[in-house]
């Protein structure tokens, strides 16, 4: 599998990144995991749009599904896209909400996509095994984990501590965790973000091979999230736009 970081900012499109979305390819198919604000630019200058072979969605938060709006401009105005649907996988209620974000009246986005529904289980997705668990977020959220070719990378999507989470990427080669709170603020809303920390604690009770740090908003320390990590973890990285990584 090869992982391109298309956006990685947290919370919203950065400085120096849009918001989440992830490329993920294997054997030809190609993945997109989340679309947040500002990644469908970025994800022009990778690859054609068109080659889309799947969108995943962990979520409806705007940071991570926005950018579905310029993807349906592009389909349905460029010339460029195929006459087949894009398969998207989300949870439950995402075409509404997605057609509203599009437009106010609301319009149906079939045209674009086949809408999948998903939730907790395990499904064949491409050359992909995917599972998928319930996370520790206050809207109905999902981490993905792809296996193929005997290598196997697990996306956390948002989350806060969750012993599910854990489970999902039990024994993983690479974790890609959110890391949003910082360290040094005591108080943290619960059910809702991981610590550069305890994403390196998670990483750690799963035994992945590898910890990948993303989803850091612009006002916390990067650099911070890395050093407490690495302090527990130490085969930890922070992810940047652009950033290429062989599983």
């Amino acid at each position: 599998m090869k992982l391109t970081v298309i956006g990685c900012c947290g919370s919203g499109p950065g400085p120096e990144s849009p918001a989440s979305c992830y490329l993920v390819e294997h054997a030809g198919f190609r993945l997109v995991l989340d679309l947040g604000n500002g990644s469908f630019g970025a994800l022009q200058g990778i690859i054609d749009p068109g080659s889309v072979d799947a969108v995943f969605l962990s979520h409806l938060h705007a940071d991570h599904c926005l950018d579905v709006a310029p993807f349906v401009v592009w389909h349905r105005y460029s010339g460029r896209a195929a006459r087949s649907l894009t398969p998207l996988y989300a949870p439950v209620g995402a075409e509404r909400r997605l057609a509203l974000a599009y437009d106010m009246d609301g319009d149906g986005l079939t045209d674009v996509f086949d809408f999948v529904p998903v939730g907790p289980g395990a499904f064949r997705l491409g050359p992909f095994g995917v599972e998928l668990a319930r996370t520790a977020h206050p809207v109905e959220t999902y981490a993905i984990r792809l296996t193929a070719g005997g290598r196997s990378l697990v996306y956390t999507g948002d989350t806060g501590p969750s012993d599910r989470v854990i489970e999902l990427a039990r024994g993983a080669d690479v974790l890609l965790a959110e890391a949003a709170h910082p360290d040094n603020v005591p108080e943290q809303p619960p059910g809702l973000h991981l610590t550069g920390r305890q994403a390196a604690q998670h990483a750690a009770a799963a035994g992945v091979g590898r910890l990948l740090l993303t989803h850091v908003p612009p006002w916390v320390d990067h650099i911070g999230q890395l050093f407490a990590a690495s302090s527990v973890f130490p085969e930890t990285e922070l992810v940047r736009r652009g950033g290429v990584y062989e599983i």
